[in-house]
């Protein structure tokens, strides 16, 4: 087998933003050839698939700018600077829904776009809900209405398109699997 790995000769910052930056790398090519990558630098993220005792999955309605339209998803967010994942995604879930949770549980880690993007996601899913009194405000630029829905009102929206993100697919098709296997 021949080796895959691209060398960077040179990287230019295109953009630094307060989510992302933008990079446009030279490559040497396995070849020997050069070529160009736009590549979109993120901090990463979590995401949290809360189950209330009533077996729910709680979600948020957000508009996505860069879809012009509102999904459903589960609670996400962005990594702070030094911020471990798991107090990410106990933050997270307070902020958007104002729940607290007595178990977090790591699920899995992936990247969301790796042809351009190195943002990679933790899901966690959080159990033992309850209700926080004065919870964590959501920041000043987010605004969600908060639902709750069953797994079979969850496969519904994934039909209707109203879920149509990775992660919250992900997290809809896991509680599935999780039901079909009984765990």
């Amino acid at each position: 087998m021949r080796p895959l790995e691209e060398k960077t000769l040179k990287t230019e910052r295109i953009f630094t933003g307060k989510v992302i930056s933008l990079q446009v790398d030279d490559v040497e090519l396995p070849n020997g050839n050069t070529s160009k990558r736009e590549i979109v630098k993120h901090p990463g993220a979590v995401a949290v698939i809360p189950v209330t005792a009533e077996n729910k999955i709680v979600m948020v309605e957000q508009y996505r700018k860069a879809l012009e339209r509102t999904i459903i998803e589960i609670p996400a967010g962005k990594l702070e600077s030094g911020e471990k994942p798991v107090v990410c995604a106990g933050r997270e879930l307070e902020e958007e829904t104002g729940y607290e949770c007595k178990q977090m549980e790591w699920l899995i880690s992936f990247y969301t776009s790796p042809g351009f993007a190195d943002e990679i996601i933790h899901v966690y899913k959080a159990t033992g809900l309850t209700k926080k009194e004065n919870p964590a405000v959501a920041d000043e630029d987010e605004f969600v209405n908060l639902i709750e829905v069953t797994l079979e009102e969850a496969i519904q929206l994934i039909k209707e398109q109203k879920i149509y993100d990775a992660k919250t697919a992900y997290a809809v098709q896991y509680l599935q699997l999780q039901e079909v296997l009984g765990k």
